[in-house]
């Protein structure tokens, strides 16, 4: 049988993530400095674990209802209310993964034109051409800040969502207020539903992190997510908020794919949501100082306010940033070509959610490479 005749041409354009080949070659590594990949350094809270286990003992192991459990889903509203003054429609989904996926599926007919800001995270063109749409990447360089006149400039009669992510996967940036509120605008004036990733949201060091639901509730899809802040990678916990038609239409598709999220982690999500993590935040704030103390001078980057990411440019003697980054594997440091989250080549990532030895050792060998070019 000619096996590849059966896959599908939307699969033609997608190749293995960049972020997991590194991740699996990891793997392959002894004892490597790893800078690579985004997720904590820190465990699942204690009582966030403990929540769990319980439901598990409890028998909460079956279906819920594909919204979520109604405690949680509960706890989420009065979240939204309290923090927006906001009761929208909402639903549990599994991971801000799930939710972007199920919000393309829904809203992208063929053709339909998504603006992403560039850099991106990984998931956004791909998703987006996997239903049909057409992906057109919006230049954030070299500040990575929003530039709403850009986006202003790509709208086309095709231009159907904008998404945005703060603070961002790859660079770390958090988007002014400035900047969110014209966006808002630009898609109240343009008739755009602007999708808001905020996954990172709690993690941020130099004052939150403005989120468009502030300026344009009637048409803003927030996603949100329990991996990052509370360590639950793994767990794949989520929740979309926004207009109830598109809401609705997620959550049916929800029942055909992902059914619901997984049942006792939603036990977690509630416990969850009343777990301080200002000491991580703490720690993540000083391993940014420390990142960017160990890269000054020697790399130019744009200091990150939040998640625990840098975006560093590669060093000039070098032909691109892959060919730095595969140099710096060479040299057993992992961390992620910028072209994996671009259109350009010319940066790399940084994960700092690291020990602060892993994090001196690992500047010092790129530092090493960057003046040895």
């Amino acid at each position: 049988m000619n096996a590849e005749r059966f896959i599908a041409e939307h699969m033609r354009g997608i190749g293995e993530s960049g972020i997991r080949r590194v991740f699996n070659l990891a793997a392959d590594l002894e004892d490597p400095i790893n800078l690579s990949i985004g997720e904590p350094d820190f465990g699942v809270p204690p009582n966030v674990r403990a929540a769990m286990i319980r439901a598990i003992e409890d028998g909460h192991t079956r279906y819920t209802v594909t919204r979520g459990i109604a405690p949680l889903r509960e706890r989420i509203a009065r979240q939204l209310q309290e923090e927006f003054d906001w009761r929208p429609d909402l639903f549990v989904t599994c991971g801000v993964s799930g939710g972007l996926l199920l919000a393309l599926m829904a809203c992208i007919n063929p053709g339909d034109e998504v603006l992403i800001g560039d850099p991106y995270f990984v998931s956004y063109k791909h998703l987006v051409r996997l239903v049909g749409g057409v992906p057109r990447a919006v230049s954030l360089y070299d500040d990575f800040q929003l530039h709403p006149e850009r986006f202003a400039e790509a709208v086309t009669g095709r231009t159907k969502i904008v998404i945005m992510a703060s603070p961002s996967n790859p660079t770390g940036i958090v988007f002014t207020q400035e900047d969110v509120q014209a966006i808002a605008k630009l898609c109240e004036d343009k008739d755009l539903l602007l999708i808001s990733d905020e996954i990172y949201n709690l993690l941020t060091y130099d004052g939150p992190a403005p989120s468009p639901v502030r300026y344009a509730k009637e048409r803003t899809l927030l996603l949100r997510g329990y991996s990052k802040s509370y360590a639950m990678t793994g767990l794949r916990m989520g929740y979309a908020a926004g207009p109830g038609p598109i809401i609705a239409e997620m959550a049916k598709l929800q029942q055909y794919t992902f059914v619901c999220a997984p049942h006792p982690a939603q036990w977690a999500a509630i416990e969850a949501m009343d777990t301080d993590v200002s000491p991580h935040v703490v720690a993540y704030r000083e391993k940014r100082n420390l990142v960017c103390d160990e890269l000054e001078g020697v790399f130019d980057f744009v200091r990150p306010s939040g998640g625990f990411y840098i975006f560093p440019k590669a060093p000039s003697g070098f032909t691109s940033a892959t060919t730095f980054v595969e140099q710096a594997i060479r040299n057993n440091v992992l961390i992620i070509p910028g072209n994996v989250f671009s259109e350009r080549d010319t940066h790399f990532r940084i994960s700092y959610a690291a020990t602060n030895d892993k994090i001196r050792k690992g500047c010092e060998l790129l530092r090493s490479l960057a003046r040895s070019a």
